[in-house]
């Protein structure tokens, strides 16, 4: 599978899961086969688009740091103002290709408002999708050997790190993801307390469920506690408009003041401004439109 047909074509997340569920287990240290983030762009998601963003990062601190884990240690990107403390804290979810430059952009982005962003590798166990050229390669061979449990586990860890830093208000912490990680922003927002808000860009509403993953966000909905932006293209073969219907229907129920914003006439990925998906109207209006949730959520 190509860049080209990436979010135009419905893939079978759970081919193979009895196979690959008995390969799933926490690693131990030695297993580790991510110890530093890649540089660049994965290779899968070549070709770059020439419309790919590169913010700068004048008057920030920003770069590769370690995060203490249960089993060792996992890389991580973060970016902050140079200046100043008591910084309202984003963790933000990679898509399928890891922590590569588009997150990395993306934390410089938010560091640019003001907060401290931080973006853990979270595939560090089970493969390096930086080096895979192809996008079916990485859900089949990676994605799907990712406990959530081992996310969140790793999630609560950089937020353990990033209070030990002494620079972060934990008071202000919210998490924002894209794709894989907009998934996981919806079941993590209901897994620790602590969040105060979340931002989930066309993260998958259901079909991931297996051994490994016990839920997926349609389940959560109606009991989620912590308010969620949910911002989805109305073309994504992914996600049909009969779960995000679904989803509002669980959400309104939950009385967390969750929405669902669909924007019309673009695709999956519509922020990814590297891939032809890209949506420049919808991107900087999902952008606008997650900056005002988070102030108006206290982050």
């Amino acid at each position: 599978m190509d860049l080209q047909t990436y979010g135009t074509k419905r893939l079978d997340f759970n081919a193979d899961q009895a196979r690959l569920a008995e390969q799933s287990g926490l690693f131990t240290r030695r297993d580790f086969i991510v110890t530093s983030l890649a540089i660049g762009f994965a290779l899968a998601s070549n070709p770059i688009l020439a419309q790919a963003i590169t913010t700068d990062d004048n008057g920030l601190t920003a770069g590769e740091v370690s995060i203490p884990v249960a089993d060792g240690k996992i890389p991580a990107y973060r970016a902050m103002p140079k200046k100043g403390k008591n910084l309202p804290v984003i963790l933000v979810v990679q898509e399928i290709f890891g922590v590569h430059e588009h997150i990395k952009d993306m934390c410089r982005r938010f560091a640019k408002l003001g907060y401290l962003a931080i973006a853990p590798e979270l595939f560090t166990r089970q493969g390096d999708v930086s080096t895979m050229t192809d996008i079916g390669e990485i859900l089949s061979k990676v994605v799907v050997k990712v406990p959530d449990e081992q996310v969140f586990s790793d999630l609560d860890a950089t937020v353990a790190y990033v209070k030990s830093t002494g620079y972060a208000n934990m008071d202000k912490l919210a998490t924002v993801g894209f794709c894989w990680g907009g998934r996981t922003v919806w079941l993590y927002s209901a897994h620790n307390p602590a969040i105060k808000t979340g931002v989930a860009y066309y993260g998958l509403l259901n079909g991931m469920k297996s051994d490994i993953k016990a839920n997926d966000p349609v389940d959560i909905a109606s009991t989620l506690k912590v308010p969620v932006l949910g911002l989805y293209a109305s073309q994504d073969s992914f996600i049909k408009p009969e779960i995000i219907e679904q989803m509002q229907a669980e959400l309104e129920k939950s009385g967390s003041g969750s929405e669902i914003v669909v924007f019309p006439n673009v695709n999956h990925g519509f922020n990814a401004d590297y891939r032809p998906t890209y949506n420049i109207t919808a991107a900087e209006y999902a952008w606008q439109l997650t900056r005002d949730w988070l102030k108006r959520h206290g982050v």
